[in-house]
């Protein structure tokens, strides 16, 4: 069973995850947008019982495209965003997973709110889309 840390670019914020994540999604909403930045997330979800963390963080809830709402937790040091937890995912614990920096983390199993999608961005082939996330 895989062992892997995601951090903060600080390093000072770490999440150990034990095994492989039940879950990975590409998000196209607009709050992953600007969550990341980027023109979309991506979110790797493990149980509660294969994650821990090391090092302060602080929290922030907002509102998803859904209406639910989504905690992050983000580094007091330098502000990265490396997991959070979701109304719609009791139990779960999503890790960013750009934050593993690993090349070989596994894809996603579906990318959602595509309707959001930046028009020049393609999807990975193969996985399924979905215009929204309900």
């Amino acid at each position: 069973m895989p062992t892997r840390t995601a951090t903060c670019a600080c390093g000072q914020l770490r999440v150990i995850c034990e095994g492989e994540p039940p879950r990975v999604v590409l998000c196209d909403c607009t709050q992953c947008q600007k969550r990341t930045g980027s023109v979309y997330g991506v979110s790797a979800y493990f149980e509660r019982g294969q994650v821990r963390t090391e090092g302060a963080y602080k929290r922030f809830r907002r509102s998803s495209d859904a209406g639910r709402y989504m905690e992050t937790a983000f580094c007091q040091e330098c502000g990265s965003t490396v997991f959070w937890e979701l109304e719609m995912a009791p139990g779960r614990i999503g890790v960013a997973a750009g934050a593993f920096a690993d090349p070989d983390f596994p894809a996603p199993h579906v990318a959602v709110w595509t309707e959001n999608k930046y028009r020049w961005v393609p999807l990975p082939d193969g996985v399924p889309t979905r215009p929204k996330q309900t």
